[in-house]
């Protein structure tokens, strides 16, 4: 980059934990609960730059073009199609509002891979892609609301992955505890089609079957993550289990229900303040998930995941696997006395990694390199 640091935007995301309501989620309307962590990504902009190249580690550079009808990107962008469907809603909502075109650069800086390149399955899409929204929205000066901001994402992510339930660009987009209801995505993803403008989709009814609530949790609630070293395919584990629901392994309508009534009681652990009633919802979450699991014949609670959660049952808290499963990252939710150092000791000698991770606001994302 060629500006200085004064004529940089800097926009910090943080990235995202499923807590409960995973694979349920993506059925329009159901809840889950989400945190976003202070483990995130970095979006640098550079204004006084002409080149419009972006720069993504791992990936090559790419230049973008603003053309007559959309963004148009060189050589081919396998690898920044989040980036570049990012710049393309953003620049249709710049055409549509008359704002004149601009030249930048962007730096991507992501913390939320492993130093070994391995992922931990913090969302980093989602939040690459809500950063680029977030950095070129404000340069462009269109004063976009964090519910703009999360919609914008949204169109992106779901242009990229249709049956994305958008649970990780709502927790990068509004940071903190969320419940979390995906919109119907297929009839957002049909308006898009049908040549529905920017601002119409940006209003379409299909927002109106999800939503987003902030939650404040117990007093003293703490809120412990181990990362079992395994990477996990969410896109093939959800297609998984669809193809299992599809082929009548599964009670759908069974599941939902249990699913919505382990999330529901979360959310109203948190409403009272009630820690012991939070660890007993959470606990119910896993056994939905593990159910699943077992109807379905898709390994959702590793064994490595299953040692990481007995280890803190056993200890007195309450653990489940986060997301999708199959590697990636368990979860805990504990009170302020537990002995933290013990479980990590634990953790450890059985292959675990801890995660120092706290939960982040709107602007949190700690910088890492």
């Amino acid at each position: 980059m060629t500006g200085t640091a004064r004529d940089r935007l800097v926009v910090h995301v943080p990235g995202k934990l499923f807590i409960a309501g995973e694979y349920a989620v993506v059925n329009p309307g159901e809840p889950a609960i989400l945190a976003a962590v202070d483990l995130g990504i970095t979006v640098t902009l550079d204004p006084t730059s002409a080149t419009r190249e972006v720069h993504s580690p791992g990936y090559p550079s790419l230049r973008w073009m603003p053309g007559p009808t959309g963004i148009e990107v060189a050589p081919p962008h396998h690898g920044s199609d989040y980036v570049v469907a990012a710049l393309t809603v953003v620049d249709a909502l710049r055409r549509s509002r008359g704002v004149p075109v601009s030249a930048f650069d962007i730096d991507i800086d992501s913390g939320l891979d492993h130093g070994s390149g391995r992922k931990y399955g913090l969302g980093s899409s989602a939040a690459v892609t809500v950063g680029v929204v977030r950095a070129v929205g404000r340069h462009l000066g269109l004063g976009l609301s964090p519910l703009e901001e999360y919609r914008l994402a949204m169109l992106a992510t779901i242009s990229v992955a249709p049956t994305a339930s958008g649970g990780d660009v709502a927790a990068s987009a509004f940071g903190g505890w969320i419940l979390y209801r995906s919109p119907d995505r297929d009839a957002l993803a049909a308006a898009a089609a049908a040549g529905r403008t920017i601002d119409e989709l940006l209003t379409a009814p299909a927002w109106d079957r999800g939503g987003i609530l902030h939650l404040t949790p117990p007093a003293g609630m703490g809120l412990v993550v181990g990362w079992t070293g395994a990477p996990a395919s969410t896109t093939s584990l959800v297609a998984a289990v669809r193809t299992a629901i599809a082929d009548g392994e599964i009670d759908h309508d069974r599941f939902l229900s249990d699913s919505r009534d382990a999330v529901l009681a979360l959310r109203d652990a948190f409403d009272a303040g009630d820690l012991e009633a939070a660890q007993h919802a959470l606990r119910d979450a896993r056994g939905v998930l593990r159910r699943l699991g077992d109807h379905s014949a898709v390994a959702i609670e590793t064994a490595a995941l299953g040692r990481m959660c007995d280890i803190i049952e056993v200890r007195g808290a309450a653990a489940k696997p986060s997301g999708a499963g199959g590697g990636d990252c368990g979860i805990a939710l504990v009170g302020p006395d537990f002995d933290r150092a013990a479980l990590e000791a634990d953790w450890r000698a059985n292959g675990i990694h801890p995660l120092p991770l706290a939960v982040a606001e709107r602007e949190g994302g700690r910088r890492v390199g």
